[in-house]
């Protein structure tokens, strides 16, 4: 068995999701990874949409997941590090993975933390809330954060919950699918916001979101790189940081 010394990023595997024609064989290719990647990974950091859609209830786990929730245990009870940022599809995961598998959980209120990793400095998030947003998103996801609103709605039998959510990720995915103007604006004022904290900083080295479903590697100034990470729906993108160098690689 190799020396475990690397640190991967992976975010919008979108598990789960209607619009995947073969949930399953999706499940097992994001796992086959993940297995491919045991002797020499250290630590794992999820950013976020790891799964279309999940509501965490005290008592009741909701069905599917169960070969990639497996494997994580299985990589959790080696010794990797899993760390696992909500996204805005995954928002609400609370206490049962990092009970049951030993899974940290950040939800990061602003844009993501900072992180240091083999003593490099890191910025990471999923990229939702990072750098300026409209104003209706900022509503909608406040609402989504609302302790109370979250009790109330977790009132509501998962029947009904269940699919309305898939239904509304499915619509947002079929309405953004062939706009390239959504994400050029976008990469534009996320690059900028990468710019910003750039310069504040100059320790930092890498600002790691995911969020946009594009693969992107961009230098942001001298000493900092700005890497999205795209997603695995069409595609299997991930970074891989050695100590020393980060790469952006596609499975």
């Amino acid at each position: 068995m190799s020396e475990r010394d690397k640190t991967y990023f992976l975010s919008d595997l979108h598990l789960g999701a209607a619009y995947i024609p073969d949930g399953h064989a999706h499940q097992r290719r994001v796992v086959d990874f993940l297995r491919s990647i045991e002797d020499d990974a250290k630590a794992i950091y999820l950013l976020g949409d790891v799964l279309d859609y999940w509501f965490e209830y005290r008592t009741v786990v909701p069905r599917g997941y169960v070969r990639f929730f497996g494997q994580l245990a299985r990589m959790a009870d080696m010794g990797i590090r899993i760390v696992w940022f909500t996204g805005n599809h995954d928002i609400w995961i609370f206490d049962y993975l990092r009970d049951e598998i030993g899974i940290e959980i950040i939800d990061t209120k602003e844009g993501g933390i900072e992180r240091r990793i083999d003593g490099t400095l890191f910025y990471l998030g999923h990229g939702d809330n990072f750098g300026p947003q409209p104003g209706a998103y900022r509503c909608l996801r406040s609402i989504f954060h609302n302790k109370i609103l979250q009790k109330l709605f977790s009132g509501i039998h998962p029947r009904w919950t269940i699919p309305f959510a898939h239904a509304w990720s499915s619509h947002s995915r079929k309405g953004s699918e062939g706009n390239d103007a959504i994400p050029q604006q976008a990469v534009a004022s996320v690059t900028e916001e990468a710019v910003r904290l750039s310069a504040a900083d100059p320790e930092l080295r890498y600002i790691i979101i995911g969020h946009l479903h594009i693969a992107l590697d961009h230098k942001v100034s001298e000493h900092c790189r700005l890497i999205i990470l795209g997603n695995w729906i069409n595609r299997s993108t991930y970074a891989v940081f050695d100590g020393k160098c980060l790469s952006l690689l596609e499975a």
